[in-house]
């Protein structure tokens, strides 16, 4: 590998040190319901992000609410040394994805159906950690 090549890498992976992330694969949750709350808490702190989602009416709240405890546990799992509280965590990207469906026929009037899908999505936690530069 070339001097410069490998500067490279070691400079992305510094960066990537300071990020964490965390997913959710099938959630059987529609994702324009998941979408609601997400947007809720975009860009926010991750200490405020928890505390908007554990007062969230929305049962969609509760599963992201686990998602973002476990991208800071992600985090910390990557940065032993430092500590949470310092580091500013927020909440950097989170995008809801649409999942499988589950098709189902439910039946109608004069011997048709009707067809049911059953939504499921994906949502994807990235936090990262705010520096004393970006604030």
């Amino acid at each position: 590998m070339g001097s410069r090549k490998k500067q490279m890498a070691e400079a992305i992976k510094a960066e990537k040190k300071q990020v964490a992330f965390a997913k959710l694969n099938n959630c059987p949750t529609s994702p324009r319901k998941m979408r609601l709350v997400a947007d809720l808490v975009r860009g926010e702190k991750a200490e405020r992000a928890l505390q908007i989602l554990r007062f969230s009416p929305k049962e969609a709240a509760r599963r992201l609410e686990k998602l973002v405890m476990s991208a800071i546990a992600n985090w910390q799992a990557k940065n032993e040394d430092a500590d949470v509280e310092e580091a500013n965590l927020y909440i950097k990207e989170i995008r809801v994805d649409g999942g499988t469906m589950l098709k189902r026929l439910r039946p109608a009037p004069q011997g048709r159906a009707h067809r049911i899908r059953k939504r499921s999505n994906h949502v994807t936690v990235v936090i990262d950690a705010l520096n004393k530069t970006q604030s």
